[in-house]
């Protein structure tokens, strides 16, 4: 398990955007924010740190946990509302495992963002 993520965005404010309105239903929020970026956590423990760099990163996949399979579906929702692009819709991923019901969009950046569900419906 890690303890933070910081990567770099060529967009500081669409990808604030993005990740603060996308992750949302996950209980993500602002922890502080200031010149050198923004960290966000939803359990002040593991963070997710942007700051904005003219770098051109290599791209990402982040994974994140969600508590139940509605927390994927209004993270793709919300995300594609702030201009993400699709790249697997909310739905079950059987060739991982039985239960893994799993979002996936692409970012600003170009990073592949997931939300997943390990737990059965109900």
């Amino acid at each position: 398990m890690f303890d933070h993520v910081v990567f770099g965005v060529s967009d500081y404010a669409a990808s604030k955007t993005f990740f603060l309105k996308s992750l949302e239903p996950l209980g993500m929020v602002i922890v502080q924010e200031g010149e050198k970026g923004i960290e966000l956590s939803a359990d002040g423990k593991v963070s997710l740190c942007l700051y904005q760099t003219e770098e051109k990163p290599a791209r990402l996949h982040l994974a994140f946990v969600a508590e139940n399979r509605q927390q994927v579906d209004a993270f793709h929702r919300a995300a594609l509302e702030v201009g993400a692009s699709d790249n697997g819709g909310p739905g079950l991923r059987p060739h991982y495992h039985a239960n893994y019901y799993a979002a996936f969009v692409i970012g600003p950046d170009g990073h592949n963002v997931e939300v997943v569900c390990h737990k059965p419906e109900g």
